[in-house]
């Protein structure tokens, strides 16, 4: 600030026009009232008071590298690795078998350099193997067109509403209205939330059943709306069959998004299939384990109506002079990107490393293999169900569902009492409990299987179970 610090002629020692002789209470008294402010804490009264910080932080005196390398490792070896005991967490992030080949395709430096390749001359490697995920993602679920990914699901999910609003917002009689399902996990309703009130649009949930299953008469409400945002399996691992009939219900002037967990596609019907519009999904369970959350990559797969309005990257596939093949960034150039009042969306980027690592795994197991994949997955959670639902004291949320990878159960005590029982008694990571997402579900716990889980991990964890109920008694 100009008050503080005065221009320093080009060439000019530096420090010469600092103003030195001002006191460090003066500086910052001086700061704060250029500001229009009285003390520091009027500075931070944006921030919560229970986020604050009052106290300094309680850290050791500076160390030496080998001293910090030292207190480093034995922190990390404090945590928990997915892979070292039976894991049942899910909610969004699954621990599937990746064969080894994909990591050592990965860190091959064509892949670890890939920025945004806008030169097409030089990078046809890289665009030709973006253009192949696109091209396995549009298999999957069933539509003609997809990007090369997005941040993650939620943001997949959140510019799938926005799309569907810039394409319909001009024909639907309730303009700027979408309609969400109310078993959306709160994170991700967040960021959908986050992504629309500055576009002005108005969210509206939509109800589920005692059973789980969305509610389809509820559902007709949407027909005239921008979009209706469903997921399949939606967040208790239900699958609704009833999802294809929605298509017809909304009608054409409301798009249909629905969210997936990829792997599921190996065995349940592509969206596009039955009328969807919008594809996204967490495309983690291909290429790479949960990693503590991140890095992951969303997908984004739509009907030729929304490619105009589609955000992220597209790959195409041309001609050259020659007749040979040719790779190249379509339909939305850089300019896009950098001049944000024209932009589609406000994700300039990808998980393009991350992406592509999902479509070596694909890659790797083929159509079959893909079915395969989701055969085990499937028959673990079946298998997990009919051993704890057999457990007395412990009952099925949703008894007559079809679930996939993650079902839901119903305790005598809050979720959170078993869990820390399984950790601490049984070294085992028992689910997610359901009242991180909603407090009215305490005693529910969400239970995942994947193709990580063999019949000895199921006997464990029914037999802890077991001993945490006999010790209520």
């Amino acid at each position: 600030r100009q008050a503080v610090v005065e221009r320093r002629p080009y060439g000019a020692p530096r420090g010469e026009h600092l103003v030195d002789q001002l006191p460090n209470l003066g500086r910052e008294a001086e700061m704060l009232a250029a500001m229009g402010m009285d003390s520091i804490d009027d500075l931070f009264s944006d921030i919560p008071e229970h986020v604050r910080r009052v106290d300094p932080l309680d850290l050791p005196p500076p160390q030496t590298e080998e001293e910090i390398l030292r207190e480093a490792r034995m922190l990390l070896g404090t945590n928990i690795s997915v892979d070292s005991r039976p894991s049942f967490l899910g909610a969004g992030l699954y621990s599937n078998y990746v064969p080894t080949m994909v990591a050592m395709l990965a860190t091959r430096g064509e892949f670890l350099t890939a920025y945004t390749p806008y030169q097409p001359e030089v990078s046809q490697g890289i665009l030709q193997a973006m253009w192949e995920f696109q091209t396995m993602v549009s298999e999957l679920v069933g539509l003609p067109v997809s990007n090369v990914s997005m941040y993650d699901a939620s943001t997949a999910a959140a510019e799938a509403l926005t799309c569907a609003v810039r394409v319909h917002d001009r024909k639907a009689t309730q303009k700027s209205t979408v309609y969400v399902s109310e078993l959306v996990p709160p994170h991700r309703m967040s960021v959908i939330e986050n992504y629309t009130q500055g576009a002005e649009i108005a969210i509206k949930l939509l109800p589920h059943d005692e059973d789980g299953m969305l509610d389809l008469s509820a559902a007709a409400a949407a027909e005239g709306a921008c979009a209706i945002y469903v997921e399949q399996p939606n967040a208790l691992g239900l699958l609704d069959s009833g999802l294809c009939e929605l298509k017809s219900i909304v009608g054409e002037n409301t798009a249909l998004v629905v969210g997936v967990q990829p792997v599921s596609l190996g065995l349940v019907a592509p969206p596009g299939d039955y009328g969807a519009d919008i594809v996204v999904g967490e495309g983690q369970p291909f290429g790479i384990g949960p990693t503590a959350g991140g890095p992951i990559y969303g997908l984004f797969a739509c009907s030729q109506a929304y490619i105009r309005q589609m955000p992220g990257r597209i790959v195409g596939l041309s001609r050259d002079s020659d007749g040979e093949r040719a790779f190249t960034l379509t339909l939305s150039t850089r300019e896009q990107h950098i001049r944000r009042h024209r932009a589609t969306s406000n994700i300039c980027s990808n998980e393009t490393l991350i992406a592509l690592m999902g479509a070596m795994h694909m890659a790797l197991l083929g159509p079959e293999g893909v079915e395969k994949l989701a055969q085990r997955n499937a028959g673990a959670c079946a298998a997990t169900k009919a051993a704890i639902s057999a457990i007395d004291g412990i009952e099925m949320v949703h008894p007559n569902g079809d679930h996939f990878n993650e079902f839901t159960i119903r305790l005598p005590r809050p979720s959170a009492d078993l869990l820390s029982f399984l950790d601490e008694e049984c070294e085992i990571t028992g689910g997610f409990d359901l009242s991180q997402w909603w407090p009215d579900r305490e005693n529910q716990l969400l239970v995942c299987a994947t193709d990580q889980i063999d019949a000895e991990d199921i006997e464990e964890l029914a037999e802890g179970i077991r001993d945490w109920l006999e010790g209520l008694e």
